[in-house]
């Protein structure tokens, strides 16, 4: 099996995850630490994925490059920065490899098992996708000796397929769990999320009781 090169992308703590901020903006919410945790968890999974060679965070925000380099992944600065696609492109190249990834950053309940079940599921495909749990965005974006095409947005799933990528399935369900809005928090958090984000919705108590209370 080949190892595999995985981006992943870190908007600026002020523009990152704003569809959380009803639940942030609450007394004991933080949302650049909410946004943190959800970027640590996702990098420890992917870091500890044995399929993974290395991790690559495209990012401007300092905060958010000092977190993953101390937990073992690269960065590179957002040079383009002209939004998602282009960053991601930015980062393909930066990581290099035959067999490059781009990987949401808000996977908190990732285990390391299922990124290597999808990409196994990749080796065969030069570009595949793993459509998330709503089955119209995007989670995982795979390629394999040819350049990485992120086509990320509205629909994305749709836009991937269109370009030729193939759809990816299996038993996956943290990689398919994005974090969005705070109902993808909750349905994340029956599957089991990782320390960070444990630890910190641990020391809120509000966070908890709201998160659980609408379960």
């Amino acid at each position: 099996m080949p190892s595999w090169s995985v981006v992943v992308p870190a908007k600026r703590l002020a523009v990152a995850k704003t569809r959380l901020q009803p639940l942030t903006g609450m007394p004991g919410g933080d949302h650049a630490a909410l946004v943190l945790a959800l970027l640590a968890d996702t990098v420890t999974a992917a870091l500890a994925c044995p399929l993974v060679g290395t991790v690559v965070v495209v990012t401007d925000e300092p905060a958010a490059a000092d977190l993953v380099r101390a937990l073992g992944a690269r960065t590179v600065p957002d040079e383009p920065d002209r939004g998602l696609n282009p960053a991601l492109e930015h980062g393909a190249r930066e990581a290099g490899g035959s067999a490059v990834a781009a990987l949401s950053s808000d996977l908190p309940a990732l285990r390391p098992a299922e990124l290597a079940a999808a990409l196994e599921s990749a080796a065969g495909t030069t570009h595949g996708f793993v459509a998330d749990a709503q089955g119209t965005g995007t989670t995982l974006l795979t390629s394999r000796g040819a350049a990485l095409r992120p086509r990320f947005g509205g629909g994305s799933a749709a836009a991937h397929r269109a370009d030729g990528a193939v759809p990816l399935t299996g038993d996956w369900p943290g990689l398919l769990r994005d974090v969005d809005t705070p109902d993808d928090l909750r349905a994340a958090l029956s599957l089991g999320v990782g320390h960070r984000t444990t630890e910190l919705l641990s020391a809120s108590s509000t966070l908890a009781v709201h998160l659980g209370a609408a379960r």
